[in-house]
């Protein structure tokens, strides 16, 4: 399954026990109501209303 980007909602614990702020972009693999996300190798699981997509606009 492809991989996108997406922007954290919330703050968010990683599996290394870093937590991410809100506003915090993320590598999102899969779909459906949760999701593995990734943030520099960090893995983060995610659900649906704990991120945003972000569209290749949105970036710079």
């Amino acid at each position: 399954m492809a991989q996108r980007l997406g922007t954290l909602l919330v703050s968010v614990q990683g599996l290394s026990g870093t937590l991410y702020p809100a506003g915090t972009e993320v590598v999102i693999r899969g779909g459906g109501t949760s999701v593995d996300a990734f943030v520099n190798g960090d893995w983060v699981s995610l659900a649906w209303w704990e991120f945003s997509d972000s569209a290749a606009s949105d970036r710079p």
